[in-house]
């Protein structure tokens, strides 16, 4: 059931510019009062109620939220989802009661939408019902046109499809057919994967190269893994930092070149047992050799050793990545639709090897230099590039299906030519399934222009009898009137699909606007008893449906609204007629239980105005007049010393107000035009003051609604002192009373 908790957002161009609910604000209850003048955003609010229930995005409207049931609905999703929504308001007047639909006749004035909408669907089904036998001739003849085009095409490219997939040997696409095309595009439409068989230029390519394939030989996957470059570099630096400690030769720990000499000479003489010098032929001094093998001691021997070992491990790994990449397979070796992929894996394997190689080698280069300062530190300073190790899988993977293919060979061609077959249907399955299309339709219309003179017959009736139901209301509708107008001079006609107002059994002309407004108000409120929508269920918006009223008429539309809205799941009521609002608003206090009484309220914000709901003020609230409420506002106003000028532009037509009421009282013998001044004139005042204070009220107010300020801001600036003014009249010409409503408004300030 549809319950609406709030307007929680709402940018419209008009006073709810820039509105979001106030967070000190109740939720909606199921009875809601809503008062505020002329020009305060009534409309706006009813044009949205009425949006959301007629599932439509809503006009002229920047964005709006509305809770319902406890979820946010923006605006934008109206049209998704509609609710069980009925608004009264001149939108609903003027589409639904008061549309005149001829020009050359004295005006029929229909009532309901659903009738003209019967009435339209009947003319069109005569129509049908005369052009029927023409359209069967018509779709026999292209039944036929249609059956020889989708025959032609699947010859055609059943041929195509052969003539791509033929081959020597033992193959079930040298003897295709149309039937065979027809069978597996049928079957990918029942399927809906066509999708699945299209293929792009590159693939189409490499399923041709399948098919036309010739068998090749299996080959070896590559045995080798890419050296751990981090651990090397680790291990070359440890390398890099060790040092020799012995019984140094400085000459010789400062020249490298020279102590690699004379360490290679020193091994030679000790071999040989040399005592003179092999270079010179000198005899060596006494202590020559002992000196050169304390400074070549057993850890220098010692680091020596490793190094080379280490310079050798380098040197085999180099050995290795070369042997790898002169061992690669050749691209002729696998076949066709593999050797893009392939190129492109030995491409990047041969890069990694060749970054491999490079650091392997720049490493056994940190050595051989070690090799020369063994008594020195150093670091290496080197960027250790990062391999993918699995580039050699890569290529392995490559060869594994390779290998596969050719254990399974005849698998893969006819697996291929399945694709193939598979991916033309699809790429021509669009026009097959519009040929196919065409022939059903055609067969389809042929069936349906066969049964449209009976079926067309059918539905003319059954609409002509639900037309009928209208009149059942009619008689309703019309004792509604009787009992609302005291007479019987008005009655709602039944005439084809809505009524036609007469007065005195002729044509109604020259309705009063009591008149429409008594015949739109209780059409709505009769269609709340429509079967379509279930009330007790249904949200019931009324937006100003006492305008045009007097005091009697007034109090029996009120009558008739309560009877019947009153069991709606909720029920919002706006209104700017302060009579109205007395007895809606007396009748919630009545019902007291889930009621909410609301106000629009609105100020000139710079140039613009700009409204907002807020709770009832309490002096509307706790006081059967408006009166209280007006001179409290502008007994508090004239207090202000300092206030800026748009604050001014509300004044005006708060002050008409009251002194139109203040004077209905203390002036009732006045009457006639301009009364307004005649009462003013009447009562003993400065003249001078009457006049700027009539001047006041004539030129910044106008009836319910403030007009734009195109005047001079100079005399709406002196709004304090024209207030001033206008409460010091009242207390002159009713002391008692101007006091009395002055210790009210004290006693409203110090509650709130």
């Amino acid at each position: 059931m549809t319950f609406i908790q709030k307007i929680t957002k709402l940018r419209h161009p008009g006073v709810l510019r820039s509105f979001d609910w106030p967070t000190d604000l109740p939720g909606f209850g199921r009875y809601n009062l809503i008062y505020g003048w002329n020009g305060s955003g009534k409309t706006t609010i009813s044009k949205l109620f009425r949006a959301l229930g007629m599932g439509r995005k809503p006009a002229n409207c920047d964005d709006v939220v509305f809770s319902v049931n406890g979820r946010d609905i923006r605006g934008v999703d109206f049209e998704q989802e509609r609710f069980p929504v009925r608004v009264f308001n001149r939108d609903f007047v003027s589409d639904n009661v008061f549309p005149i639909i001829r020009k050359d006749v004295p005006p029929i004035l229909v009532l309901g939408e659903d009738s003209i909408q019967k009435q339209n669907e009947i003319e069109n089904f005569k129509e049908e019902l005369t052009n029927a036998q023409n359209k069967l001739e018509i779709a026999q003849g292209r039944e036929r046109q249609a059956e020889k085009f989708f025959d032609t095409y699947c010859i055609d490219r059943a041929s195509a499809v052969k003539d791509r997939l033929r081959s020597s040997g033992d193959n079930p696409y040298n003897n295709y057919n149309k039937s065979n095309f027809r069978k597996r595009a049928e079957k990918m439409i029942l399927d809906n994967d066509a999708d699945n068989y299209r293929s792009n230029d590159n693939d189409r390519k490499v399923l041709i190269q399948k098919h036309q394939a010739m068998p090749k030989k299996k080959i070896e996957e590559i045995a080798y893994r890419i050296p751990a470059l981090m651990a090397y570099a680790e291990t070359v630096s440890n390398f890099l930092n060790r040092t020799v400690v012995s019984v140094t030769i400085q000459s010789l720990r400062s020249d490298a070149p020279l102590s690699s000499w004379i360490y290679q000479g020193l091994e030679l003489h000790q071999s040989r047992d040399a005592g003179r010098c092999l270079f010179c032929e000198q005899t060596l001094p006494s202590n020559r050799l002992e000196q050169l093998e304390a400074h070549f001691n057993a850890e220098y021997k010692q680091f020596m050793d490793v190094l080379n070992a280490q310079i050798e491990k380098l040197q085999s790994e180099l050995n290795t990545i070369n042997t790898v990449s002169l061992s690669l397979p050749n691209s002729a070796q696998f076949y066709e639709h593999l050797i893009a992929d392939y190129d492109d894996a030995r491409n990047s394997l041969n890069k990694k090897l060749k970054a491999t190689s490079d650091f392997l080698d720049l490493l056994k280069q940190r050595l051989e230099e070690k090799k020369k300062q063994v008594f020195e530190r150093h670091t290496l300073d080197v960027h250790v590039p990062e391999i993918d190790s699995t580039v050699v899988e890569c290529i392995n993977e490559i060869v594994r299906r390779h290998n596969t293919e050719c254990d399974d060979f005849n698998t893969q061609v006819a697996q291929a030519r399945k694709q193939l077959e598979a991916a033309y249907i699809a790429d021509n399955l669009n026009k097959f399934d519009r040929l196919k299309n065409s022939v059903a339709k055609s067969q389809s219309d042929i069936e349906k222009a066969s049964n449209e003179v009976s079926q067309f017959r059918k539905q003319i009736n059954r609409l002509e009898s639900e037309i009928i139901e209208h009149r059942k209301p009619a008689k309703e509708l019309n004792e509604d009137l009787r009992k609302y107008l005291g007479h019987s001079e008005l009655q709602l006609a039944v005439k084809d699909t809505g009524y036609t107002i007469a007065r005195n059994n002729a044509p109604a002309e020259g309705l009063s606007e009591g008149e429409k407004t008594a015949i739109a108000l209780l059409y709505f409120l009769k269609s709340l008893q429509d079967r379509r929508f279930d009330l007790n269920k249904g949200v019931v918006v009324l937006d100003d449906p006492v305008s045009s009223l007097d005091t009697n008429a007034l109090y029996l539309a009120f009558g008739f609204i309560q009877e019947r809205v009153q069991e709606a799941k909720q029920v919002f009521i706006l209104t700017h007629n302060f009579a109205f609002f007395r007895h809606v608003k007396s009748w919630f206090n009545y019902i007291k239980k889930d009621t909410g009484l609301y106000m629009l309220d609105w100020k000139l914000d710079g140039n613009q105005r700009s409204s907002t709901l807020r709770q009832l003020d309490s002096l509307l609230e706790n006081y059967e007049s408006e009166y209280h409420y007006l001179f409290t506002q502008i007994y508090q106003e004239a207090q202000k010393e300092n206030r800026d000028l748009a604050e001014n532009y509300v004044l005006p037509n708060m002050a008409r107000r009251l002194l139109e009421g203040f004077l209905a009282f203390r002036k009732p013998q006045v009457s006639g035009r301009g009364r307004l001044w005649q009462k003013l004139n009447a009562v003993e005042f400065d003249k001078a003051k009457k006049i700027r204070i009539l001047r006041f009220l004539n030129v910044y107010s106008h009836a319910d609604s403030v007009r734009e300020h195109e005047h001079d801001p100079s005399l709406l600036a002196e709004a304090s002192a024209v207030l001033k003014d206008l409460l010091e009249l009242m207390e002159k010409e009713d002391p008692k009373h101007y006091q009395a409503m002055v210790e009210l408004t004290e006693q409203s300030k110090a509650e709130a």
